[in-house]
């Protein structure tokens, strides 16, 4: 037989999308239509339906970027349409790529209740199953004219301003935009759906893409050939209708055929993944959820088959204060069992740069959401898009009741191929949760043959299991599923040739997953970060919003500890509703598009408003109830709430400093500069503003590499192959660009002050290093006007580290800093919360900083034979999309070489370098509310318990990763302890405390989190 397989594919390509498609609305007449264009931001639905409309027809431009239009729409069923299934097609100038990044919709009917949302991927409206002609209706269409700012269809990826009718504007700023409008109504029709058609179109669909996934050897693909050639023979195309029932009775055969038995089984599991923002504003994302789910629901009411995940609260949250309604059909629908809220967290957020309480806090007020308005203990940690994932979640997890993790984002790993794809992840601390990353490597699925057909051939773990999950349905700009997909869903179910694909619930599906493995030996275990080889830039770009989230973890840390005291001791009032509240906004915005800083221009400048309002209201929280601790006038109280004792004043507590304090250190020249001694350190510093030595007096040593300089600014050129915000590719290093000669170098009071000029910006250091400290502390102000630029801070250190060693949320991790293999080759930028530290065995030095996260660590071999540990901090970037005035201004930022550092030191001047000491009028001494006997048992949290039964509620952990033995006393009558979850809910863990007289004694495993529930005895 002659090989006819390319022109019969191609035939089908034509026929399909040429004939039969169109054919799904054949018979339509024109909808009237009238608009109102709204004035200003988007209006409640009752403005809409009661604006004065204008006509409007198709041809029609609407919409200047981001603005809203409504549509009114009419229609009345012709006669003829009697007993048909009516449907309307509204187009309002969509592009076929790109679902939920451009205009979209929400469809509303006359009494303003949501129908469902259109998109580029989903025009149609259901109007009636069976029609009465002469029937009049009106629907009301919010359309949104959010531009597409970013192409993502294939070959068309663009890192820069989208071209939209002509114009190149940067569309991420509405401030930036001249205002013309960007889409033209293209149809608004009403149309009979042929039900026949629309099948035939989903028979063909499947097939056509099952076929290309089928050897050329194998019978079944010219099996599917032949009985295409039949069907497409059978379609009169003059009558696509009318022949359709006869095209699908000569694809019924193979249709039919079942898998063969071995055939890997996939979970469908729908899901829209919608950005909480990034290239369009958090108000837009309000709209996206509901849209969304009215989609989602009103696929429900006809297909009882599928189940929808949704996987952050805070978008609930979103629903129920601005829709309603649509909430109350999402709640109806999760009732059902086919509404399943997952995922356990506020947002999903980035969890590189998160600190650990307030990931901690992503999951109380994510899981206790979902308890309290759907019933749901979720079990699972739903997070497809983050950019790589700290090893001290398990843990988390595993404290807040999670059993199972699920994310796809490693698959992006750009130098190795992450291992598995179902296995035990096991964090810092031991603990290990079962995880799944599904191998279609996309959370974004559409159900198509390639996607099936690459999870079978890409799934890493077939000789020990045979079940993936794929999470299908629109996503990013939201959408979800399609009824398209569930029509390729049910036809996948059991056709052979294919993978068994059937509708599922994630914890059923990691139920069986789980007992697949047992089976077979258990899953394969992975232990550690999951670093991602990729967006790496993240952990610099848009430093304001970085400083603004670690500065609001800091002062909700200070309000909480500040309050809970001022509770206790003196009946000063609670702030639950306010806490609760500014925890909440801190959540959204480590959102993983947020807090990385790759979003537009208008979502980073309100995340600087929001942090500054923030800012006041925590301050104003804390100076009440430290006003409330400090007593009457007579002299200045200390509070520290750093969890280490300072300068005479306890950990955790406030007291008027004892003794004199230090005499500043102040600088002497020494004619080829200046010179910092404090006694512990000497700090050298020469004309050109450079540290030529960093002395330890105590262990006799220079911290420097022999004629290397610390502090030494470096900038590199920055521009990576793709995702500018997101990415740092290795080539930056081959162009650096010293940054040595200084503008002036003088001594100012305690310090020494260098600045510098380069290209168009500035940057004024201050030195200074603090009496009884080891600690060089560079105050930094930069006024950085570069474009595609990285600024580094390096320190060239003469130690032989095998590894560096960097905090992360409750604890730290050691990271090689050679590089043997591709692994440790690819971590050439590294997160570090507070600190980073290299050491010898019996010497160290760290690098603390108040908001920074990237750093690199490189080794060299001098020709005299010793070791040069080269630690840089990232301090700023110049990326230029999506935002091309990212980092662009004034910042200041602070960091420090600590000299003669252990890991436990780098961890007690990380705390105090993000918690300044305050100072108080006041006469009274603050005895803590806890305090621990252990350095290395860290108090991360003290507050009241969130039922407001004024329990003291501590967090606390072991820092060291050693096993660690302690007592906990407590300011207070203690009547009884209990160890908790996350939520403040009983743990049955007898070993890590037992009561007794004198406290409470705690054992604690290396990095353990421990929290504690502590009850006040009432008083007589």
């Amino acid at each position: 037989m002659h090989n006819d397989r390319a022109l019969t594919e191609q035939r089908l390509a034509r026929v399909l999308n040429e004939r039969i498609r169109p054919a799904v609305h054949a018979r339509s007449v024109p909808l009237d239509v009238r608009v109102w264009n709204v004035p200003g931001e988007p209006v409640p639905v009752r403005d809409g339906l009661a604006a004065p409309y204008r006509p409007a027809r198709v041809g029609d431009l609407w919409g200047p970027a981001w603005s809203t239009s409504w549509f009114k729409v009419t229609g009345t069923i012709p006669d003829r349409w009697a007993g048909e299934r009516v449907e309307a097609v509204l187009d309002l100038g969509f592009a076929t790529h790109s679902p939920g990044f451009s205009a979209e919709g929400l469809v509303h009917s006359a009494d303003g209740t949501a129908v469902k949302a259109l998109n580029p991927r989903n025009t149609w409206l259901p109007v009636t199953e069976r029609a009465v002609g002469g029937e009049e209706f009106t629907f009301f269409i919010e359309a949104a004219a959010n531009p597409v700012v970013m192409h993502t269809a294939p070959g068309e990826l663009t890192f820069g301003p989208t071209s939209v009718g002509g114009r190149a504007p940067w569309l991420g700023d509405p401030a930036a935009d001249p205002g013309a409008p960007l889409y033209r109504l293209r149809r608004l029709d009403l149309a009979v759906f042929d039900q026949d058609v629309y099948e035939l179109v989903q028979d063909l669909d499947v097939l056509g893409q099952l076929m290309p996934e089928l050897s050329p050897d194998d019978p079944r693909r010219w099996q599917i050939l032949r009985a295409v050639e039949q069907a497409l023979d059978a379609v009169d195309l003059g009558d696509v209708g009318g022949s359709a029932a006869a095209a699908r009775a000569a694809l019924a055969p193979v249709l039919e055929a079942p898998a063969h038995a071995s055939a890997h089984r996939v979970s469908a599991v729908g899901h829209a993944h919608i950005d909480t923002a990034w290239l369009w504003p958090l108000r837009e994302t309000v709209r996206k959820v509901a849209r969304t789910v009215s989609n989602v629901t009103q696929l429900m009411d006809s297909h009882p088959e599928f189940r929808f995940v949704m996987s952050q609260a805070q978008q609930l949250a979103w629903l129920k204060e601005h829709r309603p309604e649509v909430y109350a059909r999402a709640q109806e629908k999760a009732k059902a069992g086919q509404f399943l809220p997952t995922g356990s967290l506020w947002v999903e957020p980035d969890t590189n740069i998160s600190g650990g309480e307030a990931l901690v806090r992503q999951f109380v007020h994510g899981k206790r959401f979902f308890l309290e308005e759907f019933g749901v203990e979720t079990e699972e940690m739903w997070l497809p898009d983050t950019f790589g994932y700290n090893a001290a979640l398990p843990q988390l997890m595993k404290l807040a009741g999670v059993r199972w993790f699920l994310t796809q984002k490693m698959s992006w790993n750009t130098t190795n191929k992450f291992p598995h794809h179902t296995f035990w992840w096991e964090g810092i601390d031991g603990t290990r949760i079962f995880s799944h990353f599904p191998p279609v490597d996309s959370y974004n699925g559409e159900l198509s043959g390639a996607e099936v057909a690459h999870s079978v051939r890409n799934f890493q773990d077939k000789a020990g299991a045979g079940h993936s999950l794929i999470p299908f349905g629109y996503g990013d700009g939201g959408g979800g599923p399609t009824r398209e997909m569930l029509s390729r869903a049910a036809r996948l179910k059991n056709l052979e040739g294919s993978a068994r694909v059937e509708m599922d619930k994630p914890a059923d599906f990691f139920h069986r997953a789980h007992a697949e493995y047992e089976d077979n030996g258990g899953a394969p275990v992975w232990s550690g970060e999951l670093y991602l080889e990729f967006h790496r830039g993240t952990l610099t770009s848009q430093l304001a919003t970085k400083q603004g989230n670690r500065r609001s973890e800091h002062l909700l840390r200070e309000a909480e500890l500040w309050a809970a005291t001022a509770s206790v001791r003196h009946g000063h009032p609670y702030p639950y509703d306010a806490l609760d509240r500014l925890w909440k906004t801190v959540l959204l915005h480590q959102f993983h598009d947020i807090l990385p800083g790759t979003s537009i221009a208008w979502v980073h400048r309100e995340a600087e408003e929001t942090y500054a309002a923030l800012a006041r209201e925590l301050e104003d929280l804390i100076g009440a109830a430290q006003r409330t601790l400090a007593g009457p006038p007579g002299g200045t109280v200390v509070f520290n709430a750093a969890p280490h004792a300072r300068g005479g004043v306890t950990a955790l507590g406030a007291s008027v400093r004892p003794g004199t304090a230090d005499a500043p250190v102040r600088p002497v020249t020494d004619g080829e500069g200046f010179v910092l001694d404090n006694g512990l350190v000497r700090i050298a510093v020469d004309g050109r503003g450079l540290v030529t030595s960093a002395y330890d007096h105590t262990a006799g040593r220079e911290a420097l590499a022999p004629g290397a300089v610390g502090n030494l600014l470096q900038l590199h050129q920055d521009f990576p192959n793709q995702w500018d915000a997101w990415d740092i590719d290795v080539f930056y290093r081959n162009t650096v660009r010293d940054l040595t000669e200084a503008q002036s170098v003088t001594a100012t009071g305690d310090g020494i002050r260098v600045v510098r000029v380069f290209g168009a910006s500035r940057i004024e250091q201050v030195l200074t290093l603090p009496a009884g400290s080891r600690r060089l502390v560079i105050d930094t102000v930069v006024d950085w006007h570069e474009r595609e630029k990285l600024l580094k801070a390096a320190f060239p250190l003469d130690v032989r580290a095998a590894h560096s060693t960097a905090e992360i949320p409750f604890g730290h991790v050691e990271r090689p800093t050679h590089t043997n293999t591709s692994w440790d080759a690819a971590k050439f930028e590294v997160c570090a919360h507070r600190f980073l530290h290299v050491g010898e065995p019996d010497w160290g030095a760290a690098l603390v900083n108040d908001s920074s996260y990237g750093h690199d660590v490189t080794r060299d071999v001098r020709p005299d034979g010793g070791t040069t540990t080269t630690v840089r901090l990232s301090l700023l970037r110049a990326a230029v999309f999506p935002d091309p005035d990212a980092d662009q201004g004034t910042h200041r930022l602070g960091y420090a070489l600590v000299v003669g550092a252990d890991v436990a030191e780098a961890t007690r001047e990380g705390y105090r370098f993000n918690l300044p000491e305050r100072t108080v009028p006041g006469s009274a001494t603050v005895a803590p509310l806890v305090s621990v006997d252990h350095e290395g048992v860290i108090v991360e949290a003290v507050k009241l318990a969130d039922d407001r039964t004024g329990d003291v509620v501590v967090r606390l952990y072991e820092s060291r990763g050693t096993r660690a033995r302690a007592t906990l006393t407590t300011g207070f009558p203690l009547a009884s302890v209990t160890a908790t979850d996350l939520l403040e809910r009983p743990l049955d863990d007898p070993t890590a405390h037992r009561h007794t007289g004198a406290g409470v004694e705690l054992s604690l495993r290396p990095f353990q989190i421990l929290t504690l529930r502590l009850r006040r005895a009432m008083a007589a």
